[in-house]
């Protein structure tokens, strides 16, 4: 798979090259080879192709070709946009393709020749010589656009030279698989490029998708510097696809930064994109409109205040991350304080700062996740200051981002979903011009911010097993989403408002259900969800042109006041080890609900490590919940009588339905062989390993166990139910504990748990860890079969589950046969 995407990603560039060197060498001639809106078309298919394959490698670590794919994926994904709006007659003359292309191709001759250098110095030659060749391209190309002296076949040559390392690629992986792995052209093995990728994953947690994040926001920056600069005439339209796709692709970072666990920077790169939707507004409105849209002061305000706070936490683990974000700090005071926003000659100037920081952080953030030499950015010196505080201890290590509950492969994006709040809220206090209902830029805060942002974070909180939460964020963002189109979009009327309000009460009536269930979660997120009434009622109240003079406001600043101490909680708390400030306990609290969001350890099943730690704390006299072949059971070692007492006591056991015994293997009994009848050996050794229980008399073989006086728990005085599980994963917990002491996870006479959340809701405060596995492989228990009468040749069946009677049988007839 590793070979396939690299060999895909390495193909897909050159395919593009191809035809931007036809393009080019063509472009002399009264009509191109191919048309523009076509080439727009294929640039836009092969950008989704290299987007797809730098992430689909980046899970492998291969950090420079990541960051080499994405950014020419972006690129192309705007330039081909702005091929398609040529094609069409949008850019009318050659003047605004030229305004149109260059904001781009500034960035990314830039972007890639920082990308063609580390990989030179890191020994990456094919990938430095493809960025370097795109870099010189679009180098030459800005030339041609402001001087017909320079010729187009320059562009066309250095697209030909990636056409030529692509082919030496092409022909060294098809002679690789020819030979069985014997022959490998330099720089085409990539089996030896593996170990050391591998090493360099190991040696800390990195965001190596954070360099991507960084080019955007040159990009981004490139559009308004270029402006002030004067190496573009206008804005205009034609820039709106750089932002769009900027934006596009930074929500994209910011999902993979959380994949990547840096929730600090997975916060910034969402932020950004927000900034980046509101510039391609900005520039798109005048198509509609003659005059320029204005810039409400509070948003930016309070966008300021995140960005410093953000900055503040970010420093405490790299000071040069914190600094750098308080250019956007800055940013948004220049956008506050100039009415016309992004038009203005304060913020561009400010924009052309963030282009040369985020050069300067995209080089050391690409160079320090490649290269064996570190860039110093005062990481180490924070944390040895803060080892030194015994009020603030960062959290570090491998629990840092362990899910709430079980198993995820994201980090939490709460943190973000409650900056969103806090924007969203003051869209509440611009009422909006009926006459000109866009020409305030309110749609990209509410739309973005407090929409597809918060959907991306209830999304994230649902992958972590935050099923209220993740609830929570997506009714209000589906609301914040609605309403603000309706408002602001100029959408209102006598008959659609009344249809807006039937709308809005009933999302109060689902809110009302979320204020309910919050009663059992926390005192935060109950006034988080209680002050969104206000939210709702300024809705409702607006819609039906009853809205009372500063209702809005008091209720924008109620509601964003509460979203701001849950998001300093939330960053708090996902920086720091302990409380600084804490949630709140649940207002209503039942008895095994939310104990395991603090007092239970989680473990995902598919880490080795995990299943050596549960061994441990059974070993230790704990108790355990772990999945099966079937359902989740509740297990304790049996050399452990205080653990097994435990387990019996957690479990409220009815004494008719008593724990039952499992080991690995028949080997764990071969001491008391001599104590079963050969039959039931027999039986045993066929029926097992299987989800069959198989119910043989008690005897003197118990004592081999070491259960002493808690063996009364296990089993009937008369019988004791044994297994094999049909489990790589519950075998090996067992080969290192030895015997263990199962019963369902579940109290007694509720049905059996079937995810390892269940758990956690019904046993979480008593039980001391969970072995994470998801979903059940079965809905159904194991079948239960009486052998207690088996060497007369009868068996029983107590309880009939996924093995049906049938194939019991079929196994006793097989001995019983002559």
């Amino acid at each position: 798979a590793e070979s396939l995407h690299s060999s895909v990603g390495l193909l897909g560039i050159s395919a593009g090259s191809l035809l931007l060197a036809v393009r080019f060498y063509s472009l002399p001639r009264a009509a191109p080879l191919i048309p523009s809106t076509a080439l727009g078309v294929l640039l836009l298919i092969l950008s989704s192709l290299l987007a797809y394959t730098g992430v689909r490698r980046s899970l492998r670590n291969a950090s420079l070709f990541l960051s080499l794919c994405l950014t020419i994926s972006v690129f192309w994904c705007g330039y081909g946009v702005v091929f398609i709006l040529g094609g069409q007659g949008v850019l009318n003359d050659t003047g605004d393709f030229r305004n149109a292309l260059v904001p781009g191709l500034v960035t990314f001759t830039l972007a890639l020749l920082i990308i063609a250098a580390v990989g030179f110095l890191c020994g990456e030659v094919i990938l430095a010589m493809i960025a370097s060749a795109v870099s010189l391209a679009s180098a030459h190309e800005v030339a041609v656009l402001y001087s017909t002296a320079f010729g187009s076949s320059a562009v066309a040559c250095n697209y030909m030279v990636i056409c030529l390392v692509g082919g030496y690629f092409a022909l060294g992986r098809i002679l690789y698989f020819l030979s069985k792995e014997k022959i490998a052209l330099p720089g085409t093995d990539l089996a030896k490029k593996k170990t050391h990728e591998q090493i360099q994953s190991t040696s800390g947690s990195m965001n190596r998708f954070a360099v991507t994040g960084l080019i955007l926001n040159m990009l981004s920056a490139s559009v308004f510097g270029c402006r002030l600069l004067g190496v573009t005439g206008q804005l205009f339209v034609g820039q709106v696809p750089w932002l769009w796709a900027a934006g596009i692709y930074q929500i994209g970072v910011c999902v993979l930064s959380y994949r990547a666990m840096d929730v600090l920077m997975a916060t910034f790169f969402g932020f950004t994109s927000i900034l980046k939707f509101a510039g391609g507004y900005c520039l798109l409105y005048p198509v509609w409109q003659p005059e320029e849209p204005s810039f409400p002061t509070p948003f930016l305000v309070v966008f300021s205040i995140l960005f410093v706070v953000l900055a503040l936490f970010l420093a405490l683990k790299s000071p040069v991350d914190g600094l750098y974000l308080l250019f956007y700090v800055a940013y948004c005071i220049a956008l506050a304080c100039r009415p016309k926003g992004f038009f203005e000659g304060g913020p561009q100037g400010v924009g052309v700062a963030i282009f040369v920081a985020s050069a300067v952080m995209t080089l050391i953030h690409l160079y320090n996740g490649n290269a064996s030499a570190k860039i110093p950015t005062g990481g180490g010196a924070m944390k040895a200051l803060l080892a030194r505080s015994s009020f603030l201890k960062l959290r570090e290590g491998a629990d840092l981002h362990t899910p709430y509950l079980g198993y995820s492969k994201y980090a939490d994006a709460e943190v973000l979903g409650y900056a969103c709040s806090v924007l969203a809220s003051f869209a509440v206090t611009r009422t909006g011009d009926p006459q000109a209902p866009l020409a305030t830029v309110v749609i990209p805060w509410v739309v973005v911010a407090g929409g597809i942002l918060k959907l991306l974070g209830g999304s994230v909180a649902f992958a972590r097993g935050k099923t209220l939460e993740s609830s929570a964020f997506i009714l209000y963002a589906v609301m914040w989403i609605i309403w603000g189109l309706t408002r602001y979009g100029g959408l209102y009327g006598t008959t659609r408002s009344f249809h807006t309000a039937v709308g809005i009460i009933a999302f109060m009536l689902f809110n009302g259900f979320i204020v309910f269930c919050t009663l059992f979660l926390s005192i935060a997120w109950f006034f988080y969800s209680l002050t969104f009434f206000l939210i709702a009622i300024s809705f409702l109240l607006d819609a039906v042109h009853a809205l009372p003079a500063g209702y809005d406001i008091a209720a924008t600043l109620i509601f964003g006041l509460v979203s701001f101490y849950c998001f300093l909680s939330a960053l708090f708390s996902s920086t720091f080890e302990g409380s600084c400030l804490p949630m709140g306990r649940p207002i209503v609290q039942l008895s095994g609900v939310g104990g395991g969001a603090t007092k239970c350890l989680h473990l995902p099943a598919r880490k080795a490590s995990s299943v050596k730690r549960i061994a441990d704390i059974l070993k230790n006299g704990g108790t355990c919940g772990i999945p099966t072949d079937t359902v989740y059971v509740l297990v304790a070692a049996c050399n452990r009588p205080d653990a097994v007492e435990k387990a019996h006591q957690s479990k409220r056991q009815a004494q008719d339905r008593p724990m039952s015994l499992w080991i690995s293997s028949l080997k764990q009994l071969e001491p008391a062989k001599h104590l079963f009848t050969p039959l039931l050996w027999d039986f045993m050794e066929a029926a097992w390993p299987s989800p069959i229980s198989l119910v043989v008399p008690r005897g003197e073989w118990v004592d081999f166990l070491g259960m002493r006086d808690s063996a009364k728990y296990v089993g009937t005085p008369q019988s004791v139910a044994i297994r094999i599980p049909d489990c790589s994963v519950t075998t090996h917990l067992i080969d290192l504990v030895g015997p263990i002491v199962v019963t369902s996870a579940n109290p007694t006479g509720e049905a059996d748990t079937t995810h390892h959340n269940q758990v956690y809701a019904k046993l979480g405060n008593k039980v001391d860890a969970v072995l994470c596995d998801g979903p059940s492989p079965e809905n159904i228990a194991s079948t239960v079969v009486d052998c207690t009468k088996i060497d007369s040749g009868n068996i029983g069946f107590f309880r009939v589950g996924i093995i049906p009677k049938s194939q019991v049988k079929s196994v006793l007839i097989f001995f019983l046969l002559p």
